[in-house]
């Protein structure tokens, strides 16, 4: 592993931020065409068909996949079935400004679910890293007025995007204990396949309780296909395999603070694409994130 970031290497970790971000816009722009439960399972729909041609062995009778299908099952739940469809429902009522805002808080629901239920070990360094985010995550919540966090008064896409960021910790901590046949584990695409393939299970069960219980409908249009093809290829693909890629040549430790360029992604395209300028406090709000995280990691990047 190459510790140095060469020129290939930074637009490799660039990539994925840039197109998570673009995720959350591309999100809030056809909120009202889509129901966001269904947006995230035609998304990993059209992935599992894009993925197909790589890694359409991992779907055979012999395949490890389905030998170890209750793995993937539960590691597919909370990253495939519920963290998209959480921010899609989160940016029918927020900006994609303070859902990437409040999903760069990811690192401290990591040690907070690695100390619960995975006995890990944090440090007061990392404690000290976890209350500059949370204080930066109210910022965002509290849309810089302090007085509305005494009233309880918050905007409810940003509770679904915290509920989201739980998701996602949950994700990395099985992730990082890894009890796939290694085959799969090397292979970035079957990987992925497996997980999609029992994640489009979940995501259509949430996708048909929508529609059992709320009057969803689809406004089918150019539009629409355009963003599902992207979501699907762009943040469900490629991304994925930049980020990879990035990882085997950094380490997760250097690669992880590209993924903070997210919020700042997403500001320049809200503002290029939806009209919606950052306010002062998002400023504040991503410093506070940013040195939370940097503090937390300067141990583990040593």
């Amino acid at each position: 592993m190459n510790q140095r970031l060469t020129p290939v290497t930074v637009i490799l970790l660039l990539i994925p931020p840039l197109l998570w971000a673009a995720n959350a816009v591309v999100g809030r722009m056809v909120a009202g065409l889509v129901p966001p439960m269904t947006l995230n399972f035609l998304r990993w729909v059209l992935a599992f068909v894009v993925l197909l041609p790589l890694a359409w062995r991992v779907l055979g009778r012999r395949s490890g996949m389905w030998q170890h299908w209750k793995r993937f099952a539960l590691l597919s739940l909370p990253g495939i079935g519920c963290y998209n469809a959480l921010q899609y429902l989160a940016l029918k009522t927020s900006t994609p400004l303070n859902v990437t805002l409040v999903a760069a808080s990811v690192p401290i629901w990591m040690l907070l679910v690695g100390r619960m239920f995975f006995g890990q070990r944090v440090s007061l360094q990392q404690a000290g890293g976890a209350v500059l985010s949370i204080a930066g995550v109210l910022v965002v919540l509290s849309g810089g007025q302090w007085a509305l966090l005494m009233g309880f008064r918050l905007v409810p896409g940003d509770l679904y995007m915290l509920l989201a960021t739980l998701a996602w910790a949950f994700y990395s901590w099985q992730l990082s204990q890894p009890k796939e046949p290694p085959d799969i584990r090397r292979d970035w695409a079957a990987f992925l396949m497996a997980q999609i393939t029992f994640g489009i299970g979940w995501s259509g069960l949430f996708a048909a309780g929508e529609w059992s219980v709320t009057d969803a409908h689809i406004s089918w249009s150019w539009p629409l296909l355009g963003a599902l093809l992207f979501v699907a290829i762009g943040p469900a693909v490629i991304a994925y395999r930049c980020w990879g890629m990035g990882v085997e040549r950094v380490g997760p430790a250097i690669a992880g603070f590209f993924s903070n360029l997210t919020p700042l992604f997403a500001a320049l395209l809200s503002m290029a694409f939806l009209g919606e300028l950052p306010h002062p406090y998002h400023a504040l709000a991503f410093a506070l994130i940013a040195g939370g995280i940097v503090l937390s990691s300067r141990r583990r990047a040593a």
